[in-house]
């Protein structure tokens, strides 16, 4: 199994109030950590909060699902601004960090730079963006979209690293090469150029059924910064291929939004042709556990504390 790079903890990612370790000191150390992290899906306060719960240490902030989750297309339709609302009520319900689908960055440098900005003071872990062209589209949809320029996209990673205000604010540079068509010779030379940028780790997004080209990217890559991925379409490899391949971290890139529409489409179908819920409250959350999940003890306790 390949080793994974480390890095050494400096004085700028420790949050000043509570001398603890910034969120962005949090998602390096797991990205860059000998064992293969895995970071799941969410899309609001209330699935950051489940991951949390369930174990995971970092959560990753899906473009896709933030957009479906409010009604609309993965296709920039929810604005850079709707996105980081998203985030403050997400980095409100958790304490761990977030690793924020970023898409191209919104638009060119200057977004990126405003995006970043904006990331670091509702204290986010890091941003992923992609060297797709502005506005993008899901990458499961269609073939051969179209690709920003090695030096535009440069231009972006630069832009990120230089408006940080934490050095440890992770920058994951995506490149979709693999996906739109342009082969491995083309997707080694953007994760080069992207990584002497400055980006922090690659993210190689593969749509094949197994994850052969992940293989051979991982074989040529050589560990020269840690390597993200998203095996949506690549399930059913084993997760010990990812280690001994060298992967850093697993992405579970869309599963919570998935599930929820099964689950909200399935209750509603009942409901609505039994016209009763006696059967569907047997197979839903409980309100007590709604009611832990946003933490209401805490309000009856402050009342308590604060009220006349």
């Amino acid at each position: 199994m390949t080793e994974k790079l480390h890095f050494t903890q400096k004085n700028s990612s420790l949050d000043l109030n509570n001398a603890q370790p910034s969120n962005a000191y949090k998602l390096k150390e797991l990205i860059f950590s000998k064992e293969l992290s895995f970071i799941m899906e969410a899309h609001n306060g209330l699935s950051a909060k489940i991951v949390e719960e369930e174990g995971f240490k970092a959560v990753w902030a899906s473009g896709l699902s933030i957009s479906t989750s409010l009604g609309l297309r993965d296709r920039n339709e929810v604005s850079w601004t709707q996105v980081v609302d998203v985030l403050e009520y997400m980095a409100d319900s958790i304490n761990i960090p977030i690793l924020v689908d970023g898409d191209t960055g919104h638009g060119d440098f200057n977004n990126v730079r405003r995006f970043v900005k904006k990331l670091g003071q509702r204290k986010i872990g890091g941003v992923c963006i992609e060297d797709k062209q502005f506005p993008k589209t899901n990458s499961f949809l269609g073939e051969n979209q179209l690709l920003a320029s090695i030096p535009d996209f440069v231009g972006k990673i630069k832009a990120a690293v230089d408006t940080r205000d934490d050095e440890n604010f992770c920058i994951v540079a995506r490149t979709e090469s693999l996906i739109s068509g342009f082969g491995m010779a083309e997707t080694l030379k953007r994760a080069e150029a992207y990584h002497s940028a400055g980006a922090d780790a690659i993210l190689v997004h593969s749509k094949k059924s197994t994850a052969e080209e992940i293989s051979k990217f991982m074989n040529e890559w050589d560990n020269r910064c840690p390597v993200v991925i998203v095996p949506t379409k690549y399930f059913n490899t084993p997760v010990s291929l990812f280690e001994d391949m060298g992967v850093s971290t697993v992405i579970w890139a869309n599963h919570n939004l998935r599930s929820a529409i099964t689950s909200m489409r399935e209750t509603t179908r009942q409901i609505y042709l039994e016209k009763s819920i006696n059967s569907a409250e047997k197979n839903i959350a409980s309100l007590d556990e709604v009611f832990s999940l946003v933490n209401m003890d805490e309000i009856e306790s402050a009342e308590r504390k604060y009220s006349a």
